[in-house]
């Protein structure tokens, strides 16, 4: 009998189809790019990512996520991706195995302990290193095992101000207030923009919708901020301010709340200490005082004072754009003062203090974790956080003497790109001993190395959702997730907790400082033919849930759209879970009291510099820190580079055209950019988004960018430092901006030349 005709190619094709679709997965898992957390339906084929989609199901995110979050398997999946431990070799890299790349950094960090002492070796823990439970634990793990205190964290660059004055108010420094979103009747935003930035800390995935509900049902949503963000034309009223003068505007909003009496003085009573003090330092500045150097119409601020004492819920609400400008530990905690004693802290539609799946300000309050009082050698600031600031990193490495800093591990960060003076920074980095990187890409820090060790992705590992959901309840809708392993590695990436442990294991230095404890975690180790060596991550994420008392991890993975805990419960806080010496919320701390001291000197200076350009940052939504400028799509064309923003009348004023070249200027250095017109600043502002500036890095994609890095404007060393909280100031920086001169435009972007490739194999 005859086969008709193309029978063979159809059964061909059949049987082809067939296979494509017995190798096709879906997986359910969640994000671990920001706070969002958003869940996603990721599709895999033959053990690689091929789609990531929104999961409509999720308890929290309802089929949202951002176009970063949906490409981020283009970023893990790059051949630029670090698949193999690399050394440097003068002026190019090698690939080298895991056993010597262990045993030579092992042996290295043993000789600088026996020679320099333990303090000589020093970690920056970078924001990628905070989005996964295990990672942080076993970097910290790790110091303390090598007897060093010697740790700098991101944060000290965008949000040490908030732990600071909540370890002063509140008795720990995660103890952060957040904004009842669902039940607030005004909200004021001041320096945030969670359309592009997301909720700072708190895990609220679409923005866009939360705020058209919040307008929908009658909230007043007010946004201070020296551009009219893409939040601010999403819902509620504009208020411009002056870049940089935040504290000011808070000052008068205090003033105004204490002359009106809409204050609680039987809660102030109950729960708060402090308040003679507060109202005497509010007593002069008035809203006509401080229009002067805000630049917001004492009628204006009157208003919205107006709107927030009358709501029943009312809230406050900053970041980075408040954070980062210089008084950032004196806006945030007046701006707790006014939530407090207007009776909106701890109250529906006001802020709330979440619940974790343990009490871990208690429990951290007790122990004293996150709160050590150790002192830099250079300029003696004190830790934040446990961490040092590091705008004195460069110079603890810089200066010569007993407990100068000769090696570093860089762990989920990229320094030379988000830190202050990146040139000086890249000079220090150039002169220690050892310095490695554990990273999933050779970026800019890892190009100066000694050693770059291979990192899985979040979608490599089984995870949890990070810190602040799981142990401080900081989401808008509490809920609990478990993601097991999505795809295999495909090179020898290892995750950081096992190398943390093999790299402690090999410079004797146990984790935790504990023989015990590196014995039993090494009892955790797999090691299975045809894959790395592995701590088995899943039985301590299990053994986490454990004994916190939660649903089990195996349990989780049952509800693999997340699993609901209890709503938030306005009036647990107060009087319950304030861990001050008396359970009372300091409204006048001693530090920050002596700081205000200083306002009136602050106002002048302020009065005088009033024709100064201020520069801030700015961020667009396909762009994260430094992490997805290596995307083809999201760096194409016009989205190539940054460029600097500046008002139509301050470039008239200037003789500067839209798309001319120009030169910004500040004491620390000098940048070459585009500029581009944008009537949404506020006249004497310019913006220039950050996390660019990747020539010097090994990524090809990211390389031929033509971005410059806004960084390399910013000072540092102690006296530049916010002296509270150990932060740099990175916005409302005064520049000087004037047509590109000399050297070519296109030749300098203010990074140094010398670039070096990576080879991975």
């Amino acid at each position: 009998m005859e086969k008709e005709p193309g029978a063979d190619i159809s059964s061909q094709i059949i049987g082809i189809l067939r296979k494509l679709a017995f190798s096709m997965e879906k997986h359910l898992t969640f994000c671990r790019i920001c706070e969002s957390l958003c869940g996603l339906e990721v599709t895999t084929q033959n053990g690689q990512v091929t789609d990531i989609k929104p999961d409509p199901n999720h308890v929290a995110t309802h089929g949202f996520a951002c176009p970063k979050g949906l490409k981020q398997h283009k970023m893990f999946d790059s051949p630029d991706r670090l698949k193999y431990p690399m050394k440097r070799l003068g002026d190019r890299w090698e690939r080298i195995s895991w056993e010597q790349a262990l045993t030579e950094i092992g042996a290295k960090v043993a000789q600088l302990r026996e020679d320099h002492a333990p303090n000589s070796i020093g970690m920056y823990v970078g924001t990628a290193a905070g989005f996964g439970v295990l990672h942080p634990v076993f970097a910290q793990g790790f110091m303390q095992g090598v007897g060093s205190n010697s740790m700098y964290a991101s944060a000290t660059q965008d949000c040490s101000n908030k732990f600071a004055v909540s370890e002063h108010l509140y008795g720990f420094p995660f103890t952060q207030p957040f904004p009842d979103l669902h039940h607030t009747q005004c909200m004021i935003v001041v320096g945030a923009n969670p359309m592009v930035s997301k909720w700072s800390f708190l895990q609220v995935p679409n923005p866009s919708l939360h705020l058209k509900e919040m307008e929908r049902r009658g909230a007043r949503i007010f946004w201070v901020d020296p551009r009219k963000t893409e939040s601010a034309k999403v819902a509620g009223e504009y208020v411009p301010i002056r870049a940089g003068s935040d504290v000011f505007f808070y000052l008068s909003f205090l003033h105004e709340v204490i002359q009106r009496k809409a204050y609680q003085p039987d809660r102030i009573a109950q729960y708060m200490r402090g308040f003679d003090q507060v109202v005497a330092m509010a007593q002069d500045w008035t809203p006509e005082r401080t229009a002067e150097v805000t630049d917001i119409p004492a009628e204006t601020l009157r208003k919205m004072v107006d709107a927030y004492v009358k709501a029943d819920g009312a809230c406050f609400y900053s970041s980075t754009g408040v954070n980062m400008g210089g008084h950032g530990v004196l806006a945030f905690w007046i701006q707790e003062v006014i939530n407090a004693i207007t009776g909106n802290l701890d109250r529906r539609g006001g802020t709330l203090v979440g619940n974790g799946v343990i009490d871990f300000p208690k429990f951290g309050s007790k122990r004293g974790i996150l709160m050590q009082t150790d002192r830099t050698r250079i300029g003696n600031l004190r830790k934040v956080n446990d961490a040092f600031p590091g705008g004195v990193m460069a110079d603890e490495i810089l200066t010569d003497g007993p407990g100068k800093l000769r090696a570093l591990f860089v762990t989920g960060g990229n320094p030379l790109i988000t830190m202050a003076n990146s040139n000086k920074l890249r000079k220090a980095f150039q002169e220690l001993e050892l310095l490695v990187t554990l990273d999933i890409y050779p970026n800019e820090t890892g190009s100066i190395g000694h050693y770059m060790l291979p990192c899985t992705s979040p979608l490599e590992r089984p995870d949890l959702p990070f810190i602040f959901p799981l142990m401080l309840g900081l989401q808008a809708k509490p809920y609990l997730q478990a993601t097991r392993q999505v795809v295999k590695p495909q090179g020898e990436q290892r995750d950081e907790a096992t190398i943390y442990y093999q790299l402690a294991e090999a410079a004797g230095a146990p984790l935790f400082g504990s023989k015990i404890a590196q014995w039993l975690i090494g009892r955790l180790l797999k090691a299975t033919p045809g894959s790395q060596p592995a701590l088995d991550n899943e039985w301590m994420l299990s053994f986490l849930m454990r004994i916190t008392r939660q649903p089990s991890f195996k349990k989780l993975l049952k509800h693999p759209h997340g699993w609901l805990r209890p709503d938030h419960n306005p009036g647990d806080f107060l009087g319950k879970r304030v861990y001050t010496f008396d359970g009372k919320v300091d409204l006048a701390p001693e530090p920050m009291m002596k700081q205000a001291s200083g306002l009136e000197a602050m106002f002048k200076s302020e009065l005088s510099r009033k024709d100064e350009l201020r520069l801030i940052t700015k961020r667009h939504v396909s762009t994260h820190n430094s992490w997805t400028h290596n995307i083809e799509e999201f760096v194409s064309g016009p989205r190539q580079s940054n460029y600097l923003y500046m008002h139509p009348e301050d470039a008239a004023h200037r003789n500067l055209e839209d798309q001319q070249w120009v030169d910004v200027e500040t004491n620390a250095g000098k940048l070459r950019i585009q500029l581009k017109l944008l009537p949404d600043l506020k006249p004497g502002t310019v913006a220039l988004p950050h996390g660019w500036g990747h020539q010097a890095s090994n990524m090809q994609i990211a390389k031929r960018t033509r971005g410059v890095n806004v960084n390399v404007l910013a000072e540092d060393g102690p006296e530049k430092l916010e002296p509270l909280s150990g932060m740099v100031k990175l916005t409302a920086l005064p520049v000087k901006v004037y047509p590109a001169r000399g050297k070519r435009a296109d030749s300098w972007s203010g990074m140094p030349e010398d670039i070096l490739q990576v080879p991975q194999s």
